[in-house]
């Protein structure tokens, strides 16, 4: 059983948590919340959040952004409107999305999939470390890494994109996130203290690439 935690305004004045036919016909724990900041809050418990677009669509997306922009790793499935299709795009940062026609065995089946899913993608490891992302931990060759916050998500990024090259400003933008106003110069900083605990045989894994930015690098760890 899991556990789902759907946003919506229309839900919530009703103060029925069955107010919407599909719910009551699934196993599954749900909690209803309006659409505003409580939600982020509210979805720490969550296995997955349920957006309902079915009346307000706009209201919808806005939330989806709001996920996205705070980090949440919660996947997100929107109910919609067949209507509403044409206003899908990548910057909705969705798991999945269900019309709002659909059985209960389909909306089930998509909720079970996207969780699986959420769990195999809650480990990564790659040059000896593994980041656990649902335990919010990170080892190196089995030992743990002592990291704050910042710095877990930082190394937890590269290590999602092995071999490919980040600037200092889209990791300020992608990390830190867009509301963040300091310089690229804390990224130089938080790179320095994650290659001080990552010790002299994996310091390496983090290269510089000169007049770019950095790059993790699973192959550089010295024998």
């Amino acid at each position: 059983m899991a556990q789902l935690l759907v946003v919506s305004n229309e839900l919530a004045k009703k103060g029925n948590e069955h107010s919407f036919g599909l719910l009551e016909l699934l196993p599954h724990e749900v909690t209803v919340t309006p659409s505003d900041t409580q939600a982020l809050t509210d979805s720490a418990k969550a296995d997955l959040v349920v957006l309902d677009g079915r009346a307000d669509l706009a209201g919808a997306r806005t939330m989806a952004r709001l996920f996205a922009s705070s980090g949440s790793t919660v996947p997100l499935l929107l109910i919609l409107p067949e209507s509403g299709l044409a206003a899908l795009s990548a910057e909705w940062n969705l798991a999945d999305f269900v019309l709002e026609t659909a059985g209960p065995a389909e909306f089930d089946a998509r909720i079970r999939l996207l969780i699986a899913q959420a769990a195999n993608d809650a480990i990564i490891c790659a040059g000896g470390i593994t980041i656990d992302d649902a335990a919010y931990s990170a080892t190196k060759d089995g030992e743990a890494l002592d990291l704050t916050y910042t710095e877990f998500e930082l190394l937890k990024y590269l290590v999602q994109h092995p071999g490919r090259v980040f600037s200092r400003e889209h990791l300020l933008a992608d990390v830190w996130g867009y509301d963040y106003y300091g310089g690229t110069r804390t990224v130089d900083v938080h790179i320095r203290r994650l290659r001080a605990k990552l010790g002299p045989d994996h310091e390496a894994l983090i290269g510089t690439v000169r007049n770019v930015g950095y790059r993790f690098s699973p192959d550089a760890v010295r024998a």
